[in-house]
């Protein structure tokens, strides 16, 4: 039987590791920040600096003259949410059927759904390309956003999701109730699963906020461009890259992602207490 100082000892341990893996975490964000308050001369300098500089607001200056920061954030929020919602409305359907209702090659659907998830989005590139140039609509966002209204991966997680969290008695009771499948769907099923659609929601926005290849090459509109394209047009005078100034517009454009991790972080924690005490 382990001693009561052993036990402490190892606890004790067992925390200053978990410490020690926060802050390797937490280290590359601090680092992004002390970036963004120095120039590009004071990045390279040695040692490196690690305390906070004082060219924060030059960079802030610097970023918003070379780009237009606050008209590409709004495309890359338009853009984001609107997959985010969509996706969450469709991969929740498909998933609500796939998991709690049988039908004909229903099996077959699904293998065919996970041969595409395995499937590199790279190698789509080029045919989605013709089909959005054949249809008009390079150069808008619509390119980016409807064929990203759904997709493999939020229907799977979805799908085992729902088969767990979903009780075939509560289906029972509510077609005895005289509920159809919508209001199946919409007021027993939604309500059961938000832990799931929040971490959907979480992961999409981040996806598509992040995403940089395919809007490269759909938006051929400067005015349509989201704000990573627009941050890889970032350089400083005479064709050298102004760090600081890159590493402000990357500091600033993690500000919306935080927000969405914090609401769906909520969420998961809230709905998830609530399972606890039920």
């Amino acid at each position: 039987m382990a001693s009561p100082k052993g036990s402490r000892q190892r606890g004790t341990a067992l925390h200053l590791v978990l410490i020690a893996g926060l802050l390797l975490s937490v280290f590359p964000f601090y680092w992004a920040v002390i970036m963004s308050t120095h120039s590009s001369t004071e990045i390279f300098s040695y040692p490196p600096k690690l305390l906070p500089g004082s060219h924060f607001a030059e960079n802030v200056r610097n970023l918003f003259d070379n780009i237009d920061f606050f008209g590409s954030m709004a495309n890359s929020l338009l853009v984001a949410g609107s997959v985010t919602i969509l996706v969450l409305f469709f991969d929740s359907l498909a998933a609500f059927v796939f998991a709690k209702f049988e039908f004909p090659g229903r099996r077959t659907l699904f293998a065919l759904m996970m041969a595409i998830f395995m499937v590199p989005a790279q190698m789509a590139a080029i045919p989605q390309f013709v089909i959005m140039a054949n249809i008009g609509w390079i150069g808008s966002m619509t390119a980016l956003i409807v064929p990203a209204a759904a997709n493999a991966f939020g229907i799977f997680w979805m799908r085992q999701y729902m088969k767990a969290a979903i009780h075939n008695e509560l289906l029972d009771a509510s077609r005895i109730d005289g509920a159809g499948f919508l209001r199946q769907y919409w007021h027993v099923a939604l309500p059961v699963v938000r832990p799931g659609l929040a971490f959907l929601g979480i992961f999409t926005f981040m996806g598509q906020w992040n995403d940089y290849a395919w809007p490269l090459i759909a938006l051929t509109n400067p005015d349509n461009v989201t704000l990573q394209v627009a941050l890889s047009q970032l350089n400083g005078t005479h064709g050298t890259t102004d760090y600081g100034m890159v590493m402000t517009g990357a500091l600033l454009a993690l500000v919306p992602l935080l927000i969405v991790f914090a609401v769906g972080a909520r969420q998961i924690i809230a709905d998830l207490g609530k399972g606890a005490i039920r």
